[in-house]
């Protein structure tokens, strides 16, 4: 784990002074990109639960019955006066059946990169027992498919729609942590590393416009008029 997370730091030196001294330093390449340090300097705050956006839970997929649950992640971020800093959305594992944003090794990676100079969010998004709410020609499709990969299929839908309302979030909140959200970072491990690699190259729309606000009203609560780019993809372990 530590080779991807030094592989990464080590790239960012194309845009950014990796220095051991405080942040009173002037980068080498005073250009207006982030500074981040190779080796752990700061302290690490952590804001907890904070919920992103609501997301619908069914009693099966698309069921008439269904209520709104939080959608939460938690934000470590580095304790200095640094207000130029670049952000990693981490996406948890676990087949898009189990997992959670505090996976064990989680706090771990979190605060590597945190207390080098980076905002590290991860995310919880919903899971294939929430049961939620899925387009029609998503679910036409998982329909031809083996019973054994349908499931899974329909699963994925709702990761990539939670995933993409967490960046936007980001967006939203940029100023309050210091964000320059020219300088975006997703990635995950397994399912995880699937959803980044969606959330990072697929169009603005995707996954959010197949459904209308009628049809899943916390739609509205994912700050739909905010857009993003992601500069960098990570991916842990993927899919074949």
């Amino acid at each position: 784990m530590k080779l991807f997370t030094n592989i990464l730091i080590y790239t960012l030196i194309v845009f950014s002074s990796c220095s051991k001294d405080d942040e009173t330093i002037t980068p080498i390449l005073d250009n207006g990109n982030p500074i981040v340090k190779s080796s752990s300097t700061y302290d690490v705050n952590f804001d907890e639960d904070l919920v992103y956006a609501q997301g619908l839970s069914h009693q099966s997929v698309n069921s008439s019955n269904a209520i709104p649950i939080p959608l939460k992640l938690d934000v470590y971020y580095p304790e200095n006066n640094l207000t130029n800093r670049p952000v990693f959305l981490f996406i948890h594992g676990g087949g898009f059946t189990m997992g959670d944003k505090l996976d064990a090794f989680l706090p771990d990676i979190a605060n590597y990169y945190a207390s080098r100079g980076w905002v590290f969010l991860s995310i919880y998004y919903r899971l294939r027992d929430d049961f939620v709410t899925v387009p029609q020609e998503w679910l036409d499709f998982a329909n031809t498919l083996p019973s054994n990969a349908r499931s899974i299929i329909i699963a994925q839908y709702p990761p990539m729609r939670d995933a993409k309302a967490a960046m936007r979030w980001v967006i939203v909140n940029a100023a309050t942590y210091n964000i320059n959200t020219d300088f975006i970072t997703v990635g995950g491990g397994s399912a995880g590393a699937m959803t980044a690699i969606t959330t990072g190259i697929s169009e603005p729309e995707d996954y959010r416009d197949e459904l209308s606000v009628t049809q899943d009203p916390t739609l509205s609560t994912t700050n739909l008029n905010q857009f993003f780019k992601v500069e960098t993809i990570i991916d842990f372990w993927g899919s074949k």
